[in-house]
């Protein structure tokens, strides 16, 4: 099971940067002039950056969401990463990002009981003295 957690949480950080490069590069090619797309390209993974750490960094987000509120966070955050794919490299690349965050999410769910995800040093690197 700490296999499958860990791993999972490697796949739930990959789709975390995988949401702020799509949505920075989708700013970056916007049909628009050259200082709409910088503006878009930088500003739209500030904001999401933003929304994260405030909302969903984990056990360390400034204002903590549970159930209902942080799955419409994860939705938000994770399907506008997906539309940004979607956008960017096509249906089936928007699809696939968001079907990869559903399956990580209810690993997440089934595993730890909700979506937060909370390292614990013993869970995911034992030490020699979490084995015994």
């Amino acid at each position: 099971m700490r296999a499958i957690k860990g791993a999972n949480l490697v796949v739930v950080f990959l789709l975390e940067l995988g949401v702020l490069v799509g949505v920075g590069i989708w700013g970056f090619t916007l049909p628009s002039g050259t200082a709409t797309r910088i503006v878009a390209g930088l500003g739209a993974p500030a904001l999401f950056t933003l929304m994260w750490a405030l909302f969903g960094a984990g056990t360390t987000a400034r204002f903590q969401l549970y159930g209902g509120w942080r799955l419409a966070l994860e939705l938000l955050w994770f399907g506008g990463g997906a539309l940004a794919w979607c956008q960017v490299a096509g249906p089936i690349a928007g699809a696939g990002f968001f079907a990869m965050w559903a399956i990580t999410a209810a690993v997440r769910a089934g595993a730890q009981g909700g979506l937060i995800v909370d390292i614990g040093q013993a869970e995911v690197f034992p030490t020699a003295r979490d084995r015994r």
